[in-house]
Formats: C-alpha cells, sequence, structure tokens
C-alpha cells in the first residue's frame, strides 16, 4: 500500500510516536542490560513502517512493542547462544493461536523465548506440572502420581500456571488482556 510520504509521516506522528516513551520503559525496565534502546527502536520503526506500507499492521503500537521486544531477544540470543536442543524443547510448547494477530510476523521461537521466560517465573510445583502436561503430554492422573498429588491439585496448578503465563505474556504484547479472558494481539 503505497501512502504519500505525507501520509505516511502523519501516520507515524499520531499512531506510533506517541507510543515511543513507554517503549523505553519497556526495555529499561524488562531489558536493562541493552544498552543501545535507540538502535532497537529504530529497527522496530523501519520495520513497522515497512509492514504498514504492506498493510500488515492493525495495531501499530502492539507491533511496535512486539518488534522492540523481538530485537531485544535476538540481542540476548547472540550474547549467550542458543543450543539446538533448547530450541527443540521449546518448540514442541502450544504458545500461539492460528488466528490473525499483529504479531504474526514475529518469529515463532522469540514468543517460545518469552514463553520459557513466563515458566521460569513460576513456583516449582506450578511450573513441573504445567511442563509434564504441555512439554510431556501427560495426563492429569500420569502427573498426579508421578509428583504424588490428587488431580485436583494437578489442576489448580495447571490454571495457575496458565493464568500467570498468560498475564505475563499480555505484559509484553504477546496475547491482549480483555477481562479475564486473554485473546491474541
Amino acid at each position: 500500500m503505497d501512502l504519500p510520504q505525507s501520509e505516511r509521516s502523519r501516520w507515524f506522528f499520531e499512531k506510533v510516536r506517541p507510543h515511543e516513551p513507554e517503549v523505553r520503559a519497556f526495555v529499561r525496565r524488562h531489558f536493562p542490560t541493552i544498552q543501545d534502546i535507540d538502535d532497537l527502536i529504530q529497527a522496530a520503526y523501519l520495520k513497522l513502517m515497512r509492514a504498514r506500507d504492506a498493510g500488515t499492521v492493525f495495531e501499530p503500537r502492539a507491533y511496535l512493542f512486539t518488534m522492540v521486544r523481538n530485537a531485544a531477544v535476538d540481542v540476548f540470543r547472540r550474547r549467550r547462544g542458543v543450543s539446538l536442543d533448547e530450541l527443540e524443547e521449546t518448540r514442541r510448547l502450544d504458545v500461539v493461536d492460528g488466528a490473525p494477530n499483529a504479531a504474526e510476523s514475529a518469529s515463532h521461537s522469540e514468543e517460545i523465548e518469552l514463553l520459557v521466560e513466563a515458566m521460569e517465573g513460576l513456583p516449582e510445583r506450578c511450573r513441573e506440572v504445567l511442563a509434564l502436561r504441555r512439554l510431556h503430554g501427560l495426563s492429569y492422573r500420569e502427573i498426579a502420581d508421578r509428583l504424588g498429588i490428587s488431580e485436583n491439585t494437578v489442576n489448580a496448578q495447571l490454571a495457575l500456571g496458565l493464568v500467570r503465563c498468560r498475564k505475563y505474556l499480555a505484559a509484553r504484547g504477546v496475547v491482549k488482556a480483555q477481562g479475564n479472558d486473554f485473546r491474541p494481539l
């Protein structure tokens, strides 16, 4: 979608630029070791404008946060490297709804990285139950037997883990919180 330069500029200054202070605060809060915030934001702006020109941006704010988050995750990935085993293990997680959304252009592996971070922040028992269910595909009964807990406890821990992971992902722009309901962006 070719827009005249003045229309592109107007759209950028009205729909995107007002979010820059919030994006900067987001990066400082969630990625405090990243020093070149300007580079992350500029790269996100470039991707956002290209996507806008292609007609694929429906939620500029969400897209901007997603692009900045993805760029920050890439910085960390380059710093520490990710083993193939880690990526294979995390690819089995079911995190992204198939519905079209603003985050679709973000790579699946970056969304998986965020889910892994969300899971790492869970209490140990909750994380264990969620991993056994989602990563290993065990039934509630199998999890209960393995951990020596009741199926009701498995259900409660799984529900708690899913809610906390969804809140974590919503705070990072992967899903949109609507009351108690979470929807993909």
